[in-house]
């Protein structure tokens, strides 16, 4: 596979592994409408901070999690007059480039920076990204064609899906060709994974039929499943039945299992013993149905939405000249491929930020519309979606809508470098969940967070600045990949939490030596099959650890460091 060299590529490829991991600090919730100092615990996160270190930040908590990514990054067209700079020449760039590539920085090229810059954030983007996720990155044509090649060696060629083209103008100013589009660079972590989700449709007006339905047969039976289910059953059978009636006169309901035949489909008994070998009408399109070699074929119709099991009949595809494919009629009906060209006024988007936050606050921010319909098509109910370029807050935006739209609690996760934050970032997400002018709130919560303290100092050893509390939950995430919640165990102040039978203890002081020892063995409460236990130094010998199923890991050697 072909790569892509730069300079200073050798000095960041791995560079993402010697980011320091710092905390994240609590600033303030903000929880339908009210600010609160606690947190909400809503999944739903502004953070502040480099995205370099806030990526690393979130490790510990998601990685492999985050189902959908959405990231607008500098296009790199040396356009400086931005609110933030859209090329490589932020003084924060320039001194991370210092620090990371050297004295050959000097030498970079706006491409080369450019470069430098984004191959460690997609190598934690990649990381925190589900196996069936997806990520959606906007560019231009100034750095599209290097995004594919480094995207390619990260994500790997095989997972590219597309370079979706958004004509956001009709028209454009230009000395040559006027140029009216942007890209969306689409990946898969694993494409075969992404397939198997069964998303990756946008849906049709059909489908929020259904989800009301659903809504108000839930409301009515309060949550009692089985009768919603049999009530959805039956919903669905009569829908189609006067669907069919009422647009495809040329089907008829025949039999005593519910098989739908066309009239001119004349096969013996129960009609599934031959193949048919004549065309015949397709029962959307209405166009003739040219007969496959091996003649039509009847096939049981799967469970829609493991809510109701659907009668037999003949399932057409949306290629009339091929063999039928397996979807359900209201499935095909409801929900389309998701397609990789589109258009939408790019003003539409500007009018919508200035209505909330005041005139020319962001030049060409993104439209939620479009991210609203890309989320809804691959991402289900409490997935979470990242966006590590947050700017405006169009992510926050448009995943709010989504959650009001179809009753969902997706959760969103914003990273923004500049001060704006707060004052722009979050005050849009505050206004879009309370309300704006004359459009009506979506509810919602969030946190706000800062970047705070390293876990660890440069030397390697702990940081005591960032709270013993926050120490704890690191050391405990990176042995049960678990947040760790307050203990309902009777034990030592020193025990972490008891997760697959091992029992976890992290004896630490801050101005002591502390020892793994028998006098530490006889203050331990908590049975367990074995146990993990960090300190300073440990007296106990090995044959009695092994009968005790004893594991000692020495602070701070033994931390794992994401």
């Amino acid at each position: 596979m072909p790569t892509l060299h730069w300079i200073g590529k050798e000095k960041v490829i791995n560079h993402h592994m010697d980011v320091p991991f710092k905390v994240l600090e609590h600033s303030y919730g903000f929880d339908n409408g009210t600010q609160t100092e606690q947190e909400t615990n809503s999944g739903n996160k502004i953070i502040h901070g480099d995205n370099l270190e806030a990526l690393k930040a979130l490790l510990p908590e998601y990685e492999g999690r985050v189902k959908c990514i959405y990231i607008d990054p500098p296009y790199n067209t040396g356009n400086e007059g931005w609110v933030y700079n859209d090329n490589v020449n932020d003084p924060k760039i320039k001194k991370w480039l210092g620090q990371v590539v050297g004295k050959e920085s000097d030498d970079l090229s706006r491409h080369d920076k450019w470069l430098c810059m984004m191959y460690p954030r997609l190598k934690l983007l990649h990381k925190l990204l589900s196996a069936d996720g997806a990520i959606f990155i906007s560019i231009d044509d100034n750095e599209q064609a290097n995004l594919k090649l480094i995207c390619d060696e990260i994500f790997g060629g095989i997972n590219f899906i597309t370079s979706a083209v958004w004509q956001k103008s009709k028209k454009g100013d230009a000395k040559l060709i006027s140029v009216t589009h942007e890209y969306i660079v689409v990946y898969t972590k694993n494409k075969n994974a992404s397939i198997q989700s069964g998303l990756w449709r946008k849906k049709k007006d059909g489908a929020d039929t259904v989800l009301a339905k659903y809504k108000e047969l839930k409301a009515l039976h309060n949550n009692d499943h089985e009768t919603i289910s049999k009530e959805m059953a039956k919903w669905f059978n009569s829908l189609e039945k006067d669907a069919i009636e009422r647009n495809h006169k040329h089907y008829k309901f025949s039999d005593d299992r519910g098989l739908y035949f066309p009239d001119n489909f004349a096969g013996p008994n129960d009609g599934r013993k031959s193949r048919p070998r004549y065309d015949i009408i397709h029962p959307i399109t209405g166009k003739p149905c040219k007969k496959p070699s091996t003649g039509w074929r009847w096939e049981e119709a799967k469970t829609l939405d493991a809510i109701s099991q659907k009668p037999s009949r003949i399932h057409f595809g949306k290629d009339e000249t091929t063999i039928p494919c397996r979807k359900s009629y209201l499935h095909e009906i409801d929900s389309e491929p998701l397609m990789s060209v589109f258009y939408r006024d790019g003003r539409a988007a500007s009018k919508l930020v200035d209505e909330i936050l005041g005139k020319k606050s962001f030049d060409f921010p993104k439209d939620p519309e479009i991210l609203q319909e890309w989320f809804g098509a691959v991402t289900k109910d409490n997935d979470i979606i990242l966006d590590s370029f947050a700017g405006s807050g169009t992510t926050a935006h448009a995943v709010l809508q989504l959650n009001k739209a179809e009753g969902t609690n997706r959760k969103f996760i914003l990273i923004e470098l500049e001060e704006y934050a707060l004052t722009k970032t979050a005050k849009r997400v505050n206004k879009v969940i309370n309300g704006f002018n004359q459009t009506t709130g979506t509810g919602g919560s969030f946190d706000f967070y800062e970047l705070g303290q390293p876990i660890f100092l440069e030397e390697g050893n702990l940081n005591e600045l960032a709270g013993v509390e926050k120490i704890r939950q690191y050391v405990y995430y990176t042995e049960t990949k678990t947040p760790l919640s307050p203990s309902k165990h009777k034990d030592n102040k020193y025990f972490l939490g008891k997760h697959n039978d091992t029992a976890y203890y992290f004896h630490y002081e801050q101005d002591e030596v502390t020892t793994l020892d028998h006098a530490f063995l006889s203050i331990m409460k908590t049975k367990a099959e074995q146990y993990v236990i960090y300190a300073d130094n440990c007296l106990l010998t090995k044959d009695f650890m092994t009968k005790h199923n004893i594991i000692f890991k020495k602070i701070p050697r033994d931390i794992t460091r994401f």
